[in-house]
């Protein structure tokens, strides 16, 4: 038997609003798995339409409905998912019929025969408009210009994990849109991959122009959590050092000006300027170390999940 096929598969898929689009989704996972053993994990943001409904009516013991008790948005309900998932895999994609479930076996034979630790999707032919496409290859640009990782479409929802990967990924924010680069960052070996990509079927896409300022604020944050998270202090405590270098230098030749050469300094806005630069300078040092108290706390505290579940059914039933 192929391990590929023995292997137990989790698909992990945020819903809102996809009460048209779930049940043709569901059997084109079933008509593309055909062979293996899987679960499909749904995880509804709290739609404001018969999602829930939808998916409870199919009877299908495959099927595992996670409702959550208020819209948390993707990467929160991926969280959910995931945590929740049983498989050695772990597949991620959306609910809007726009990936193509029929490609999941080929990424799956990468994570398997030749070990990557997750394989993501480079979507074909985008069938979206020119308000998704635009924005996405701005989105994209500034992550392999900041991030020097060389994703060509990190906006493709269908991707596939190791489960230990997946499980250490700790979505949270907005921060579905780099869960690659997460993954990247941890030490995975990540494989890009040719997929189909759909018009959508039914439903309103949920986004627009602006991601763009959404991605650059999320980045920013990455970036900040991956290489100060646990040390601020030297983000914080170097900026408020050098200010108060510069500060320092400011008014000792102010002191020289005004001893040295008998001019009157009171009136000069350097004087104003070393000041500030000093204050801020220590402002900056005091708070890089109240974040490390901070950070302290964090890792120290009881840890809890940023979600809520309503409720959880199998097949229709509450489990």
């Amino acid at each position: 038997m192929h391990p590929v096929t023995s292997s137990l598969l989790s698909l992990v898929i945020p819903l809102y609003n996809e009460a048209d689009n779930v049940l043709p989704l569901t059997q084109q996972i079933h008509e593309a798995l055909k062979g293996y053993e899987y679960q499909i994990v749904y995880v509804d943001d709290f739609s404001e339409d018969a999602t829930r409904s939808v998916v409870n009516g199919m009877n299908d013991n495959r099927v595992h409905l996670i409702a959550l008790k208020k819209n948390y948005g993707q990467s929160l309900a991926l969280a959910a998912g995931i945590d929740y998932a049983e498989g050695e895999y772990l597949i991620t994609m959306d609910g809007d019929l726009q990936n193509d479930p029929s490609d999941i076996p080929k990424m799956l034979e990468f994570a398997v025969t030749d070990e990557y630790d997750v394989v993501t999707g480079i979507r074909q032919k985008r069938q979206d408009s020119l308000g998704k496409k635009i924005p996405s290859k701005i989105a994209n640009f500034l992550v392999r210009r900041v991030t020097r990782l060389d994703i060509k479409d990190n906006g493709c929802a269908l991707k596939v994990f190791k489960r230990e990967v997946a499980k250490d990924l700790n979505l949270y924010g907005e921060m579905h849109r780099f869960i690659t680069l997460l993954a990247h960052l941890e030490g995975a070996q990540i494989k890009q991959v040719p997929v189909k990509h759909h018009a959508r079927h039914s439903g309103v896409s949920k986004y627009g122009l602006e991601r763009v300022f959404k991605v650059v604020a999320d980045m920013m944050l990455l970036l900040f959590i991956r290489k100060y998270f646990q040390r601020p202090i030297h983000l914080f405590g170097i900026f408020g050092f050098f200010l108060i270098i510069i500060g320092i230098l400011i008014n000792i030749y102010l002191l020289i000006v005004k001893f040295g050469f008998g001019e009157d300094i009171g009136t000069r806005p350097l004087l104003i300027f070393g000041l500030m630069f000093i204050l801020a300078g220590v402002q900056l040092f005091t708070i890089g170390i109240v974040m490390e108290l901070l950070i302290r706390t964090y890792y120290e505290s009881q840890q809890k999940r940023p979600y809520r579940i309503k409720k959880i059914s199998i097949g229709g039933e509450v489990a």
